[in-house]
């Protein structure tokens, strides 16, 4: 071979070797580029699981706490272990759900932030659900009704808890959203990246297929590569399609479970508006049918003694005043009824005062005898020291006499009462769901026959009552539970066939000072001088039944009253007679109502 030729061939291979290292150089960093962008799409695709995930975990979170809610919500209406079985499963699912929100989030400082918030959130709202959930096992009955509804109705901030828990779900779900689009662009960048990665790789293989034409043996070496580069090439595209049709499939079961969640949320108001639609008519049907027949047998006793009063005017003064005894009886009772059922309706605020309950009991126990006849006697027992105590002295009283009542009645009019007043100090949950510290316990134990067990459960729900027909409503122990529970105490009881009852009332120690039975609740002017006989009193009463007997009653008294139906007619007369000093008014009539006259009289 020429040398010329040798050197020329020399620089060939030299050529053809550079060229062939070069070209595995430009194959080698390329494989490196399309494997670290499949890497990087991989990673995107992975982010992406996360982030659907999340959201789906939210929504079934959300859907567990409603589900709860209402299970609750069936629980204090009908205290059935099963429906409280329901209840504490789906919390406890939500729970747990949360707990696996919580490892999700784990990598990421600010919706971990967001998932510890939404764990307070939920911890708080279980507390006040919880109570709900306390007294439906315990079988209060309208005392779990009312608890639920608080904690439907406790607010933090503008917005109700539960509104707060759900939104900070929302707000999770929003973020996870956000950072799902982001990855999703991150995802896309990475595709175009890989594709034109590809793009490059083609023209690299036309390239070395035009140098395998030159180099021969070279050429069939790189055409083997380029080969098996677009094998491996078809591989990655073929793993990238599986992966698109499985975001897909991801996609459509999120899309599908949304739909669920929608449809159980209209399910779950649809519930919700039944339900408190059937706690309507439960409580409009009690107590048409109550307080009917109590009325009914009341007015009975009534219209009865007025009429036998009336046949035997000509008779004995004795028989006379027996039937106008029974008659005044009825209604004495029936204007209790009514102010209980007004007090009931109204779920009026309390007034409450300092005080020491042993001086409040001790100044009361002369109507308590009253109430309950000379055949009881009553025994009291109070303590050296007096601890204070801040509740209504009005309420208290009416608690204590109807207690006082309720004993007398147990016992038959005739037995043993006994009123006693203790110091405790009690360890959270000792009592209910007293919280620990101090207490004033003030109970009423009666020598009666006591309660039957099957009703023990039942005494505190409103319009329940052991008593024969036509002799209690079922609103005094009620009414009684209800005051306690709003003055934070609770009330006890405890009773065995023939060993007699013990109703004990727990209020927490005050730390203020007591003051003076009745001084809070005197309303102001209270001591001001009666009207003198004579004085002119306008009287503005559109029932005309209970105007004509005012008038008399007054008329009777020595005063000069001038009555009238409508406030209209009442400031008429105030401008025409000067000499009017008082104002007797009805509160309720058409067109003014006594407030509206009387500020307008003044």
């Amino acid at each position: 071979m020429p040398e010329g030729e040798g050197t020329s061939g020399s620089w060939r291979g030299v050529a053809a070797s550079a060229g062939a290292l070069l070209a595995t150089v430009l194959l080698a960093a390329l494989l490196f580029m399309v494997d670290a962008s499949n890497t990087a799409r991989d990673e995107a695709l992975a982010s992406e699981r996360h982030s659907y995930d999340v959201m789906l975990l939210t929504r079934t979170a959300d859907g567990s706490i409603a589900r709860a809610e209402a299970a609750l919500g069936r629980y204090v209406l009908d205290e059935q272990p099963r429906t409280g079985t329901i209840y504490y499963n789906e919390w406890l699912a939500a729970q747990q759900q949360i707990g696996e929100l919580q490892r999700l989030v784990g990598d990421n400082p600010q919706q971990r932030a967001r998932v510890e918030q939404l764990r307070r959130l939920f911890d708080r709202h279980g507390d006040e659900l919880g109570e709900a959930a306390s007294a439906a096992r315990a079988k209060k009955g309208i005392g779990g009704i009312s608890l639920f509804f608080q904690a439907g109705q406790s607010t933090l901030g503008q917005s109700t808890l539960g509104d707060a828990l759900r939104g900070k779900l929302a707000e999770i779900a929003t973020a996870e959203r956000t950072d799902l689009r982001a990855r999703m662009d991150t995802t896309r960048r990475s595709s175009d990246h890989a594709d034109q990665l590809t793009g490059w790789f083609g023209w690299l293989a036309v390239a070395i297929g035009i140098a395998a034409v030159i180099l021969g043996f070279l050429a069939y070496r790189a055409l083997n590569d380029r080969i098996a580069a677009l094998r491996e090439a078809d591989s990655e595209a073929g793993r990238a399609q599986r992966l698109e049709a499985a975001v897909q499939e991801r996609t459509r079961e999120l899309t599908e479970a949304n739909a669920r969640l929608k449809a159980e949320g209209a399910e779950r108001e649809a519930a919700e508006a039944q339900l408190r639609q059937v706690q309507k008519m439960e409580a409009v049907g009690q107590l048409t049918g109550g307080i009917a027949h109590d009325f009914n047998n009341m007015l009975a006793v009534v219209v009865g003694g007025l009429d036998l009063a009336r046949r035997k005017l000509s008779g004995s003064r004795r028989e006379v005043e027996f039937h106008l005894d029974n008659a005044m009886e009825g209604a004495t009772r029936a204007a209790a009824l009514t102010r209980r059922l007004l007090a009931f309706a109204r779920a009026e605020p309390l007034l409450p005062v300092a005080l020491a309950p042993a001086a409040l009991v001790e100044n009361m126990l002369d109507l308590v005898d009253r109430s309950i006849g000379e055949r009881i006697v009553v025994r009291t027992r109070f303590p050296d020291e007096l601890w204070p105590v801040k509740v209504d002295p009005n309420q208290l009283e009416n608690a204590v006499l109807n207690l006082a009542v309720n004993a007398r009645d147990a016992m038959n009019g005739e037995g043993e009462l006994t009123i006693a007043i203790d110091h405790e100090t009690l360890g959270g949950g000792e009592i209910g769901q007293l919280p620990a510290g101090d207490y004033v316990r003030i109970s009423v134990a009666d020598s009666g026959g006591g309660i039957a067990p099957e009703h023990l459960e039942r005494v505190f729900e409103p319009f329940f009552t052991t008593k024969p027909v036509g002799k209690g409503t079922g609103l005094g122990l009620s009414q009684i539970f209800g005051f306690a529970r709003q003055s934070g105490g609770d009330v006890i009881l405890d009773s065995r066939l023939g060993r007699g009852t013990v109703v004990s009332l727990y209020l927490p120690r005050s730390a203020e000072t007591a003051g003076a039975v009745g001084e809070a609740a005197m309303p102001q002017g209270a001591a001001a001088a009666q009207p003198a006989p004579g004085t002119t009193i306008l009287v503005v009463e559109d029932d005309p039944r209970v105007s004509r007997a005012t008038v008399g009653a007054l008329e009777e008294l020595g005063y000069r009253p001038i009555p009238c139906s409508n406030g209209r007619d009442a400031l008429d007369i105030l401008a025409r007679e000067p000499r009017v000093e008082l104002i007797l008014t009805d509160v309720m009539m058409p067109e003014m109502t006594g407030t509206e006259l009387v500020r307008r009289a003044a």
